[in-house]
Protein backbone atom coordinates (compact mmCIF):
# COMPACT_ATOMS: atom_id res chain seq x y z
CA UNK A 1 0.00 0.00 0.00
CA UNK A 2 1.21 3.52 -0.86
CA UNK A 3 0.30 6.80 0.85
CA UNK A 4 1.92 10.00 -0.49
CA UNK A 5 2.58 12.54 2.26
CA UNK A 6 3.89 15.26 -0.04
CA UNK A 7 3.86 15.72 -3.79
CA UNK A 8 2.47 13.16 -6.22
CA UNK A 9 3.26 9.50 -6.88
CA UNK A 10 2.37 7.46 -9.96
CA UNK A 11 1.49 3.77 -9.63
CA UNK A 12 0.73 1.34 -12.43
CA UNK A 13 -0.37 -2.29 -12.08
CA UNK A 14 -2.88 -4.76 -13.55
CA UNK A 15 -3.46 -2.55 -16.58
CA UNK A 16 -4.47 0.41 -14.42
CA UNK A 17 -2.58 3.56 -13.55
CA UNK A 18 -3.18 6.05 -10.74
CA UNK A 19 -1.54 9.37 -9.90
CA UNK A 20 -1.87 9.87 -6.15
CA UNK A 21 -1.87 13.17 -4.32
CA UNK A 22 -1.23 13.71 -0.60
CA UNK A 23 -3.31 11.46 1.68
CA UNK A 24 -4.67 9.36 -1.17
CA UNK A 25 -3.78 5.70 -1.06
CA UNK A 26 -3.43 2.80 -3.46
CA UNK A 27 -2.84 -0.92 -3.32
CA UNK A 28 -0.30 -2.90 -5.29
CA UNK A 29 0.86 -6.52 -5.24
CA UNK A 30 4.65 -6.68 -4.88
CA UNK A 31 4.69 -10.25 -6.24
CA UNK A 32 3.49 -8.98 -9.63
CA UNK A 33 5.02 -6.47 -12.06
CA UNK A 34 4.27 -2.87 -11.12
CA UNK A 35 5.58 0.57 -11.97
CA UNK A 36 6.21 3.29 -9.40
CA UNK A 37 7.09 6.85 -10.36
CA UNK A 38 7.96 9.41 -7.72
CA UNK A 39 6.94 13.00 -8.41
CA UNK A 40 5.79 12.49 -12.01
CA UNK A 41 5.39 16.27 -12.36
CA UNK A 42 9.00 16.95 -11.32
CA UNK A 43 8.26 18.21 -7.81
CA UNK A 44 9.61 16.62 -4.63
CA UNK A 45 7.62 13.85 -2.99
CA UNK A 46 7.54 11.77 0.17
CA UNK A 47 5.52 8.62 0.73
CA UNK A 48 4.70 5.85 3.16
CA UNK A 49 4.67 2.21 2.13
CA UNK A 50 3.07 -0.56 4.18
CA UNK A 51 3.60 -4.24 3.35
CA UNK A 52 0.87 -6.64 4.49
CA UNK A 53 0.59 -10.36 3.61
CA UNK A 54 -2.68 -11.04 1.79
CA UNK A 55 -3.49 -13.86 4.20
CA UNK A 56 -3.87 -11.35 7.04
CA UNK A 57 -6.56 -9.33 5.28
CA UNK A 58 -9.32 -11.96 5.58
CA UNK A 59 -11.02 -10.65 2.43
CA UNK A 60 -11.80 -12.27 -0.96
CA UNK A 61 -8.53 -12.37 -2.90
CA UNK A 62 -10.18 -12.16 -6.30
CA UNK A 63 -12.03 -8.98 -5.37
CA UNK A 64 -8.88 -7.39 -4.00
CA UNK A 65 -7.36 -7.63 -7.47
CA UNK A 66 -9.93 -5.16 -8.71
CA UNK A 67 -8.52 -2.46 -6.43
CA UNK A 68 -4.88 -2.78 -7.53
CA UNK A 69 -3.51 0.34 -9.19
CA UNK A 70 -6.49 2.56 -8.34
CA UNK A 71 -6.60 5.70 -6.19
CA UNK A 72 -8.60 5.36 -2.95
CA UNK A 73 -9.67 8.25 -0.74
CA UNK A 74 -7.42 8.62 2.28
CA UNK A 75 -8.58 12.07 3.33
CA UNK A 76 -12.01 11.35 4.80
CA UNK A 77 -13.96 8.56 6.44
CA UNK A 78 -12.22 5.37 7.46
CA UNK A 79 -9.56 5.98 4.77
CA UNK A 80 -8.72 9.23 6.52
CA UNK A 81 -8.40 7.40 9.84
CA UNK A 82 -5.94 4.96 8.25
CA UNK A 83 -3.69 7.57 6.62
CA UNK A 84 -3.68 9.79 9.73
CA UNK A 85 -2.82 6.81 11.90
CA UNK A 86 0.02 5.65 9.62
CA UNK A 87 1.47 9.14 9.27
CA UNK A 88 1.36 9.74 13.01
CA UNK A 89 2.85 6.35 13.81
CA UNK A 90 5.70 6.82 11.34
CA UNK A 91 6.48 10.30 12.66
CA UNK A 92 6.78 9.08 16.25
CA UNK A 93 8.25 5.63 15.64
CA UNK A 94 11.47 6.32 17.55
CA UNK A 95 9.52 6.60 20.81
CA UNK A 96 7.77 3.22 20.53
CA UNK A 97 8.91 0.00 22.18
CA UNK A 98 8.75 -3.37 20.42
CA UNK A 99 5.51 -4.13 22.26
CA UNK A 100 4.05 -0.78 21.25
CA UNK A 101 4.82 -1.46 17.59
CA UNK A 102 3.15 -4.87 17.72
CA UNK A 103 -0.03 -3.36 19.17
CA UNK A 104 0.01 -0.46 16.71
CA UNK A 105 0.43 -2.94 13.88
CA UNK A 106 -2.78 -4.67 14.96
CA UNK A 107 -4.65 -1.36 14.90
CA UNK A 108 -3.25 -0.51 11.44
CA UNK A 109 -4.29 -3.91 10.10
CA UNK A 110 -7.83 -3.48 11.44
CA UNK A 111 -8.10 -0.06 9.81
CA UNK A 112 -6.80 -1.39 6.49
CA UNK A 113 -9.35 -4.22 6.58
CA UNK A 114 -12.12 -1.71 7.18
CA UNK A 115 -10.94 0.50 4.28
CA UNK A 116 -10.86 -2.47 1.92
CA UNK A 117 -14.24 -3.70 3.10
CA UNK A 118 -15.68 -0.24 2.51
CA UNK A 119 -14.45 -0.19 -1.08
CA UNK A 120 -15.36 -3.81 -1.77
CA UNK A 121 -18.81 -3.48 -0.21
CA UNK A 122 -17.89 -6.55 1.83
CA UNK A 123 -18.45 -5.37 5.38
CA UNK A 124 -19.74 -8.82 6.36
CA UNK A 125 -16.27 -10.24 5.61
CA UNK A 126 -14.58 -8.06 8.24
CA UNK A 127 -14.15 -9.93 11.56
CA UNK A 128 -16.40 -8.66 14.36
CA UNK A 129 -13.42 -7.75 16.55
CA UNK A 130 -12.10 -5.51 13.77
CA UNK A 131 -15.49 -3.81 13.57
CA UNK A 132 -15.35 -3.12 17.30
CA UNK A 133 -11.85 -1.68 17.28
CA UNK A 134 -12.54 0.42 14.19
CA UNK A 135 -15.72 1.81 15.75
CA UNK A 136 -13.83 2.67 18.93
CA UNK A 137 -11.21 4.55 16.90
CA UNK A 138 -13.95 6.51 15.15
CA UNK A 139 -15.57 7.32 18.49
CA UNK A 140 -12.25 8.43 20.01
CA UNK A 141 -11.52 10.69 17.03
CA UNK A 142 -15.03 12.17 17.26
CA UNK A 143 -14.62 12.89 20.97
CA UNK A 144 -11.23 14.55 20.47
CA UNK A 145 -12.74 16.85 17.82
CA UNK A 146 -15.67 17.81 20.05
CA UNK A 147 -14.21 18.11 23.55
CA UNK A 148 -15.03 21.81 23.54
CA UNK A 149 -18.77 21.07 23.26
CA UNK A 150 -20.44 21.09 26.72
CA UNK A 151 -23.23 18.86 25.41
CA UNK A 152 -20.79 16.07 24.49
CA UNK A 153 -22.45 13.29 26.49
CA UNK A 154 -22.56 9.49 26.09
CA UNK A 155 -26.02 9.85 24.53
CA UNK A 156 -24.74 12.43 22.02
CA UNK A 157 -21.72 10.27 21.15
CA UNK A 158 -23.92 7.22 20.61
CA UNK A 159 -26.37 9.17 18.45
CA UNK A 160 -23.56 10.55 16.28
CA UNK A 161 -22.45 6.99 15.52
CA UNK A 162 -25.94 5.53 15.06
CA UNK A 163 -25.63 3.12 17.97
CA UNK A 164 -27.52 2.82 21.24
CA UNK A 165 -26.15 4.18 24.50
CA UNK A 166 -26.01 0.63 25.88
CA UNK A 167 -23.90 -0.46 22.88
CA UNK A 168 -21.52 2.45 23.51
CA UNK A 169 -21.14 1.47 27.16
CA UNK A 170 -20.45 -2.15 26.16
CA UNK A 171 -17.66 -0.96 23.85
CA UNK A 172 -15.98 0.71 26.85
CA UNK A 173 -16.65 -2.17 29.25
CA UNK A 174 -13.12 -3.57 28.86
CA UNK A 175 -11.44 -0.26 29.70
CA UNK A 176 -12.23 -0.22 33.41
CA UNK A 177 -13.84 3.21 33.05
CA UNK A 178 -17.12 4.73 31.94
CA UNK A 179 -17.64 6.75 28.78
CA UNK A 180 -18.35 9.92 30.78
CA UNK A 181 -15.24 9.43 32.94
CA UNK A 182 -13.06 8.92 29.86
CA UNK A 183 -14.40 12.08 28.21
CA UNK A 184 -13.86 14.04 31.43
CA UNK A 185 -10.30 12.72 31.65
CA UNK A 186 -9.57 13.84 28.09
CA UNK A 187 -10.92 17.31 28.88
CA UNK A 188 -8.83 17.55 32.03
CA UNK A 189 -5.68 16.54 30.15
CA UNK A 190 -6.25 19.30 27.59
CA UNK A 191 -6.95 21.85 30.34
CA UNK A 192 -3.82 20.83 32.25
CA UNK A 193 -1.76 21.23 29.09
CA UNK A 194 -3.11 24.74 28.58
CA UNK A 195 -2.48 25.69 32.21
CA UNK A 196 1.15 24.65 31.81
CA UNK A 197 1.58 26.65 28.60
CA UNK A 198 3.42 29.95 29.31
CA UNK A 199 1.86 31.45 26.18
CA UNK A 200 -1.57 31.09 27.83
CA UNK A 201 -0.54 32.48 31.20
CA UNK A 202 -2.81 35.51 30.84
CA UNK A 203 -5.89 33.46 29.95
CA UNK A 204 -8.20 33.15 32.98
CA UNK A 205 -8.61 29.65 34.37
CA UNK A 206 -12.36 29.70 33.86
CA UNK A 207 -11.84 30.50 30.16
CA UNK A 208 -9.60 27.45 29.82
CA UNK A 209 -12.23 25.35 31.60
CA UNK A 210 -14.93 26.58 29.22
CA UNK A 211 -12.64 25.97 26.23
CA UNK A 212 -12.67 22.26 27.08
CA UNK A 213 -16.35 21.86 27.73
CA UNK A 214 -16.68 22.57 31.47
CA UNK A 215 -19.78 24.71 31.95
CA UNK A 216 -19.27 25.29 35.66
CA UNK A 217 -15.97 26.55 37.08
CA UNK A 218 -16.48 24.92 40.50
CA UNK A 219 -17.15 21.56 38.85
CA UNK A 220 -13.94 21.94 36.84
CA UNK A 221 -11.94 22.84 39.96
CA UNK A 222 -13.21 19.79 41.88
CA UNK A 223 -12.54 17.47 38.96
CA UNK A 224 -9.05 18.91 38.42
CA UNK A 225 -8.18 18.62 42.10
CA UNK A 226 -9.44 15.03 42.18
CA UNK A 227 -7.35 14.10 39.15
CA UNK A 228 -4.11 15.99 39.90
CA UNK A 229 -4.15 16.68 43.63
CA UNK A 230 -4.25 20.47 43.44
CA UNK A 231 -6.50 23.25 42.22
CA UNK A 232 -5.99 24.58 38.67
CA UNK A 233 -4.52 27.89 39.88
CA UNK A 234 -2.09 26.06 42.17
CA UNK A 235 -1.03 23.86 39.27
CA UNK A 236 -0.43 26.88 37.06
CA UNK A 237 1.69 28.61 39.76
CA UNK A 238 3.72 25.52 40.61
CA UNK A 239 4.37 24.34 37.09
CA UNK A 240 7.92 25.00 35.87
CA UNK A 241 8.44 24.56 32.10
CA UNK A 242 11.14 22.07 31.29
Amino acid sequence: MLVPLRGRVGLGQAGREAVLGPRELALYDSSRPFELRLAPGGESAALLRAHVPRALLDLPAGRLDGLLGTALDGRAGVGGLLTQFLAGTAAGSAAYSTGDLARLGTVALDLLRAVLAHHLDAEDAVPEDSHRRTLLLRIEAFVQRNLHEPQLSPAAIAAAHHISSSHLHRLFAGRDTTVAAWVRGQRLQRARRDLADPALGAVPVHHIAARWGFRDHSTFTRAFRGAYGMAPREYRRSYTPR
